[in-house]
């Protein structure tokens, strides 16, 4: 599975999650982004072009090294620096308080350690900050749940780890954080067992 995820799975990923029809979700849950960014699983960079003009820096974390070499001409061509600084969302190289919004994109569902990552996240966010999140997760309805539930272990095999039924909005909170946004509804189009999507925003617990 080395060369597959390392050499194919990236290129799968860049087709399916840079679709067009993705693209207003991507514009709503990147508006508000304001100042230092960190964004984890930036993929093949996606979300470059919704960055708003708020936004004065990016730090990138991304474990496919293909991932970022597909992301070049998203690169070169944004307006703000963008900077691959590492590939592990669970480790993040910077220091506490230092970044003022955090960024996610169908990412939670990858990351072995999903708890650590987040804890991270909400480590290096100053006090005032802002973690945003557009991520797929488990179903609203019992029946989807129960097709989650049977095709996750394909799902994790085929694509690099991917889980069909994290409880996203319990693990941010879980995590520390306090969710000041969430929308939750199925993509149109999608087949539902891999379409129950969470968009919102979340800000560090005043008490943690």
């Amino acid at each position: 599975m080395g060369l597959y995820r390392e050499r194919v799975l990236p290129r799968i990923t860049d087709i399916a999650c840079g679709s067009k029809d993705l693209d207003p979700l991507r514009r709503r849950v990147c508006q508000d982004l304001t100042g230092e960014v960190v964004e984890i699983g930036f993929g093949s960079g996606p979300n470059v072009r919704f960055y708003p003009a708020s936004v004065t820096r990016v730090t990138a974390i991304e474990p496919a090294r293909l991932g970022w070499e597909l992301a070049d001409e998203r690169v070169k061509a944004a307006t703000i620096p963008v900077q691959w600084s590492g590939p592990d969302g669970q480790h993040l190289p910077l220091p506490d308080d230092s970044v003022d919004a955090a960024l996610s994109t169908w990412s939670l569902c990858t990351i072995p350690d999903v708890a650590a990552s987040l804890s991270e996240l909400r480590r290096v966010l100053k006090p005032s900050g802002s973690f945003h999140f557009l991520e797929h997760g488990l179903a609203p309805d019992e029946p989807v749940r129960r097709w989650q539930r049977r095709l996750e272990p394909v799902q994790k095999r085929l694509f690099g780890g991917c889980r069909l039924t994290r409880p996203i909005a319990d693990l941010v909170t879980d995590a520390g954080f306090t969710i000041t946004e969430l929308d939750t509804f199925y993509q149109p189009g999608a087949p539902k067992f891999g379409a129950a999507l969470y968009l919102g925003a979340a800000t560090p617990a005043s008490t943690w």
